[in-house]
């Protein structure tokens, strides 16, 4: 979709908000809110080099949240006529009529609202047809299947781009929008060696189009990651430092966003509640959200109340600076409204200067982690145990791959007793970071 194909189509988006808002208005409400998502995308998954599924997706909804005083009703339309919108406004009204009082309801502050609204760089249109898709996902297939021939089997690969529209409004006079693009490719396969079969995968996303990997890359990532876990053994129970792989690191950093997130905290749900303003990592250690990155993946000028995102260290130097609040948790906590109504913006995490290949060695004889699996974490108390696999490493050198243990910890002391971070760091996500050296965990084994 071109340029001016998207202003338009903006433009008709703004529309159909200003509609809402103004029924909401003549309604006589104290206070409303309009959020308009579009998506268009295409998918090509292939299987063995052959087309398994073609999607194309095309959807998009109206939101309206209203308030009188301080009830609130909320409904939603597909159907973006005035005729719809005006039942979809009334539909709301109704149920704010009937729900009860919550003095924590309302909009965001007014004088919280962004006003410096500039492009992030988002938005990289690239036609693309089915057969185009289809190519690639086929080429990553190729490069894996051709690289070793203990590579045996496909579980599938798969190529997809998306474009979307965000309008967000509100009755403050708050009203933008803007168009962003995502594209990705993945690749899934299967090694077979001493009657022993494992399954890995790697997969690039961007932006721009041109920003991808190529599916060579992809292709033969995915069949290194497969091989590397042939021959794979549990090891002892016994109780080691472990290297945790940039992917894995980006999860045990999204426990923190769950900790500190207001509606954990206000439900004294959280392992890390009371704990603004505490040391809980490394005095080395800080996290930079920096929502305004150009290109970024997790990129905006305001969250999805208006509220401006800012630069803001969510950890200083060890020490819990900041919790994510929206408006809702902001008031039933008495703090300040962060921004955080609909995520976290592109958080970069400070690294000690060592490559990935360094920390192997620093880390001497310990186990590095490049799979966790199950759902064993508790977010009251911070335990974690969770089934892993990885390499086992002895003197800074990988021995041999190893499968079917459980690591376990507390999320508290993990955090607390980080020993380094490493610099290559994967961007793949909203968490930017490399692969995180812990002191020691206890691991389960045979």
């Amino acid at each position: 979709m071109s340029s001016d194909n998207i202003e338009q189509e903006l433009g008709a988006l703004k529309d159909a908000v200003s509609i809402a808002l103004e029924h909401a208005a003549k309604l006589g409400t104290t206070g409303a809110e309009v959020a308009i998502s579009k998506q268009q995308g295409l998918s090509v998954s292939t299987r063995l080099k052959e087309v398994e599924t073609v999607e194309f997706n095309k959807d998009g909804a109206l939101g309206i949240t209203l308030f009188r005083g301080n009830c609130k009703g909320s409904s939603s339309t597909s159907d973006l006529s005035p005729d719809a919108i005006a039942r979809a406004v009334k539909a709301a009204d109704d149920i704010a009529k009937f729900t009860s009082e919550d003095s924590y309801n309302g909009l965001a502050d007014a004088d919280l609202m962004a006003t410096d609204i500039k492009d992030l760089d988002l938005y990289h249109p690239q036609s693309l047809s089915p057969a185009e898709l289809e190519s690639l996902a086929v080429q990553a297939e190729t490069a894996a299947l051709d690289s070793d021939s203990r590579i045996t089997n496909s579980d599938g690969a798969s190529a997809n781009a998306h474009v979307a529209m965000k309008v967000y409004g509100n009755s403050h006079g708050f009203l933008n929008g803007y168009a962003s693009s995502r594209y990705s490719l993945s690749c899934v396969v299967i090694g077979e060696q001493d009657g022993q079969m494992q399954r890995d995968y790697d997969y690039s996303v961007a932006r721009k189009f041109s920003d991808l990997w190529t599916p060579q890359r992809v292709g033969e990532k995915a069949a290194e990651k497969t091989l590397s876990r042939l021959g794979g053994r549990k090891i002892a129970t016994t109780q080691l430092p472990v290297l945790l792989a940039p992917d894995i690191a980006t999860g045990l950093m999204g426990h923190l966003v769950g900790a500190i997130s207001g509606s954990s905290l206000y439900r004294k749900s959280s392992f890390l509640q009371d704990s603004l303003h505490s040391q809980i990592f490394p005095d080395w250690f800080t996290i930079a959200e920096q929502p305004h990155l150009l290109g970024g993946l997790a990129s905006t000028y305001y969250d999805s109340e208006g509220v401006a995102t800012q630069d803001r260290n969510i950890i200083d130097q060890g020490i819990l600076s900041s919790y994510l609040l929206t408006s809702y948790s902001a008031r039933k906590l008495n703090m300040t409204n962060t921004g955080h109504a609909g995520g976290i913006y592109n958080w970069t995490l400070s690294d000690t200067g060592q490559s990935f290949a360094e920390l192997i060695k620093q880390m001497g004889t310990g186990l590095i982690v490049t799979e966790v699996m199950g759902q064993g974490v508790n977010a009251v108390t911070g335990d974690y145990s969770r089934g892993a696999a990885g390499f086992y490493v002895e003197s800074g050198v990988i021995q041999y791959p190893v499968e079917e243990i459980t690591i376990a910890g507390n999320l508290k002391d993990m955090y607390r007793n980080m020993v380094a971070v490493s610099h290559d760091r994967d961007l793949r996500s909203s968490i930017r970071t490399g692969g995180i050296l812990l002191e020691s965990m206890k691991i389960a084994g045979s």
